[in-house]
């Protein structure tokens, strides 16, 4: 079979192994009965759903990759990537089972970064339009394990609500899929590609009203994931670094204003909280679907001006990355203003 042919089947099945192994999942509770998600101060849901969404995605990548090796040769370092996949899936399967104290999650994060630099993925240059610099090792080795272990937390902070880090996966994956493919490398573009497919097929059951979650293997695979592709495909020179945080930047720029936010008010940033401004919408009265709809047209924009930058000047990407600090700006103020309307004190 030539690539496009394997490419194409390997993503029909992520797809299809995906969806039924979501579909079955959320419809055996009595199979996995611990890994329950029941509400607590952080949840926007009122009854116990399954958190086993993350086997199904899990599964459907291993079973979609191991199709594409057919056509397709292992990336140079793929031994230290499957080795920190593996150590942050099973501490975080084991977390969706019986919690694990947040100093051994932390310490798997870590350890996942370690193997990763090990392979020799690292963010090594800082590359901004028109600026570019070659950081020293110490600080290059420093800053890796920080954006590691931040695209971790980040996605497990974010999926808090029925379809919403289903969606990004879709959107954010996909635009590096599709730099991928304009750069010409195939390769890049299907390992992107078929996350991208996993997540369609378990939106079908996560969508609102969501009958299954991602649980902690499902958000923390994925985060891990999006840092380790975005720093691949800068390496790769598809695209700098910045374009792929603009396509993540729907997640990036909330949790990482929530997080500061909090620590600027003195909270303890460890503790279950609603904070986050898809949840504050929800409680003012926005329906899930209705946010989840308007975070999927705020997705779909940063992932479409992401693709669109790499053939922008360098002037004309810094007027975007203006653009969108004032977008952001302005969700915050309607945020505000909704939580107003909804006569809710904003926190």
């Amino acid at each position: 079979m030539n690539q496009s042919a394997v490419a194409l089947v390997s993503l029909v099945t992520a797809f299809a192994v995906s969806a039924f192994s979501t579909w079955w999942l959320s419809r055996s509770p009595a199979l996995l009965s611990d890994m329950v998600d029941l509400p607590n101060k952080r949840s926007l849901h009122a009854g116990a759903v399954a958190r086993t969404g993350g086997i199904a995605i899990c599964t459907a990548l291993a079973v979609a990759c191991l199709l594409a090796l057919v056509a397709f040769p292992l990336p140079i370092p793929w031994a230290w990537i499957g080795a920190a996949l593996l150590l942050v899936g099973w501490v975080s399967f084991l977390d969706d089972r019986e919690e694990v104290k947040a100093g051994y999650r932390l310490a798997s994060h870590l350890g996942a970064g370690i193997l990763l630099l090990a392979g020799g993925i690292s963010w090594s240059l800082v590359d901004l339009p028109g600026i570019y610099w070659a950081m020293p090792n110490a600080l290059s080795w420093f800053l890796t394990l920080i954006y590691l272990v931040w695209m971790v937390n980040l996605y497990n902070f974010m999926d808090g609500m029925d379809g919403f880090a289903g969606g990004m996966t879709v959107f954010g994956f996909g635009a590096l899929a599709l730099m991928g493919w304009q750069g010409g490398d195939m390769g890049f573009a299907l390992a992107n590609g078929v996350v991208v497919a996993a997540a369609g097929g378990f939106l079908l059951q996560n969508f609102p009203p969501a009958r299954i979650f991602l649980g902690d293997l499902g958000s923390a695979t994925l985060g891990l994931l999006a840092a380790i592709l975005s720093l691949i495909g800068t390496r790769r020179g598809l695209f700098p670094l910045w374009v792929a945080w603009l396509a993540f930047s729907p997640f990036i720029v909330d949790a990482t204003w929530t997080l500061l936010h909090r620590l600027v008010r003195g909270e303890r940033i460890w503790q279950a909280h609603r904070s986050h401004h898809y949840q504050r919408l929800v409680l003012a009265g926005w329906s899930h679907r209705k946010t989840v709809l308007w975070s999927y047209l705020l997705m779909a924009a940063c992932a479409a001006t992401a693709v669109a930058a790499r053939g922008m000047g360098a002037h004309d990407q810094w007027l975007l990355i203006l653009a969108w600090g004032i977008i952001y700006i302005l969700i915050g103020f309607k945020t505000r203003l909704a939580e107003r309307s909804g006569g809710i004190t904003a926190s």
